[in-house]
This record gives structure tokens, sequence and C-alpha cells, in this order.
């Protein structure tokens, strides 16, 4: 068990982890281990999401979740096998937790009267900096 929050909690059986090859660091052994992590991890089935947090952890994860909400973490960054499994199950604990809380809730404002009128000044000044740009004409008396 995976414990992400204090009401929820992962199944191990929810997490399916496969070992890739990574590119980057590691030498000769980069080409004979297989020491990158794939994690998957089927948020659409999963009895310990609530519907709630489903959906936030849908917008969050953004790409990284496929259509039938499986979230797929890539995890490359470590050259052992080990390091790179704690660090994808780390990020997903972080995702699952970010999803877990609620969002505040927007409260509508209005510019000040103040605000209005500087706004209003300053549309003004800068019309009139552009109004001096234009050609200057010049009365000609004919005589």
């Amino acid at each position: 068990m995976i414990q992400v929050t204090d009401n929820i909690a992962l199944n191990d059986s929810e997490i399916q982890l496969d070992f890739i090859r990574a590119s980057g660091p590691g030498g000769q052994n980069v080409n004979k281990v297989s020491s990158a992590v794939q994690l998957r991890f089927n948020a659409a089935k999963s009895n310990a999401l609530s519907d709630d947090i489903r959906q936030r952890l849908k917008l969050i994860s953004g790409r990284r979740m496929t259509a039938e909400g499986i979230l797929i973490i890539e995890a490359r960054r470590y050259r052992t096998q080990e390091r790179n499994r704690e660090d994808a199950i780390d990020r997903l604990v972080a995702l699952i937790r970010k999803a877990a809380e609620k969002p505040r809730p927007r409260r509508r404002t209005r510019p000040s009267a103040a605000a209005k009128q500087k706004r209003i000044t300053t549309k003004k000044k800068r019309g009139e900096i552009k109004k001096r740009r234009s050609r200057v004409h010049i009365a000609r008396e004919d005589t």
C-alpha cells in the first residue's frame, strides 16, 4: 500500500511498472541495462480516487494521461533502476496529492474608482502623444 494522503491509499496492484532502456548517463552500461521506469496507473478504474479527484488529476496530468484514463510516468533521471522506480512513484504521489487539494473558489472583484480614473487618464495621455506625432500643418497666407 502506498499512502498518498490521510484518506487516499493506493494498492500496489493498481500500479504497473515496466523497465525500459534509458538514454543519457550510464556509460557502457546504458546499452545493456534497462534502468528507466515506465509507471502506469489506471486512474479511471482506481477505487482509491473519488470522481472530483479523478477529474482534477486528468487536468493536472495533461498529455501524461491517455484517453482511457491511464496515467503514464517515465522516470529516467537516475542511473539505477531502484532510484528511478522510487522517483516514478514519488511523482505519482505528488500528482495525486495536488489533485486532492480542492481549488479555492474565485471571488469576482471590480476595479476601484481610482483605478478606473487612472486607466482613462493614461489612455488620454497616450492619445495626446500619438496626436503630436502627426504632421504639422502650417497655415499659409496667399497674397
